[in-house]
């Protein structure tokens, strides 16, 4: 059986490839600031060249405040979202599952199912089970776990299957048991870094209020709003490691990758699509030597 479906799903994936100049791209996060940390800087990217984007949080994020919460507290992060999606030039989704109770059931299993299938989504991007949060393994979780879903029509058939499976990738995280991230994928964001920090910014109540406050850095917060891009900007640096050098290096040529300044990585999931060089340079067309 496995020898007759990754042939059969491969052969669908490079069909609609073909068919398609612009590739569709998810991002799928726990809670409704996630997508933009991960990936907004590649989101951005992909907007300004004219790819579709969705952002998706599968909670609502109505337990992520210290003062806030429930129903009040979710309409707030919507709204957050919604300005963040804008900002970046994406479809922001946030589906209405408790912040801090997500579990890899077959309801939202088939939630997300549906999202990647509605979007024809060609790239799907999410974490890894690799994580502190248990919303945040347990998305990495109902990923992998629709990775194949996506292509079966007796599952959610209310929603057409795609007739091609995309390709599913890991955003870069920093936990090492029981494996460390493999960057597959490098991309130079440079260039929209502060696009990318003006969208997150859009989150007030996480990034100016609940992070800093749980964290303990809530005093470095600065007072006056104009000031605080600035900070945040300081705050979000995500260090350029020497495994993800080499992987800039691999895509962009040597001379190219000692200029980046920002970047974000990915790592390709075995359960969906295995693209080869080729492929991933027509999927992502600003890895260019």
């Amino acid at each position: 059986m496995k020898k007759l479906i990754l042939p059969f799903l491969f052969f669908a994936a490079m069909s609609g490839w073909a068919q398609n100049s612009f590739p569709r791209v998810i991002v799928i996060g726990a809670h409704p600031d996630d997508c933009d940390l991960d990936a907004g800087g590649t989101a951005a990217l992909f907007a300004s060249m004219g790819y579709a984007v969705k952002f998706v949080s599968v909670t609502n994020g109505d337990a992520g405040h210290q003062t806030q919460g429930g129903g009040a507290l979710a309409k707030r992060r919507m709204a957050e979202a919604l300005e963040a999606g804008k900002r970046f030039g994406v479809t922001y989704d946030v589906l209405d599952n408790h912040d801090g109770e997500l579990l890899p059931t077959l309801d939202i299993r088939l939630q997300v199912i549906r999202k990647i299938r509605e979007w024809n989504a060609d790239v799907v991007i999410a974490p890894r089970p690799n994580d502190y949060h248990p919303d945040h393994r347990y998305t990495g979780v109902l990923v992998q776990d629709a990775a194949y879903m996506v292509a079966v029509p007796n599952v959610a058939p209310d929603t057409p299957p795609l007739k091609k499976n995309p390709v599913f990738l890991y955003s870069q995280d920093f936990f090492q048991r029981p494996n460390p991230f493999r960057p597959d994928i490098a991309i130079d964001i440079t260039s929209v870094y502060r696009q990318k920090i003006h969208a997150i910014s859009a989150h007030e109540s996480q990034v100016y209020e609940w992070l800093p406050w749980i964290a303990g850095y809530e005093s470095e917060v600065p007072k006056n709003p104009a000031d605080r891009e600035k900070w945040l900007a300081t705050r979000s640096v995500v260090p350029i490691t020497p495994e993800v050098r080499k992987t800039l290096e691999l895509w962009y040529g040597k001379e190219k990758a000692t200029l980046v300044k920002k970047a974000e990585a990915f790592e390709i999931c075995e359960y969906g699509t295995q693209p080869k060089e080729e492929e991933i340079r027509k999927l992502f067309p600003m890895l260019k030597k």
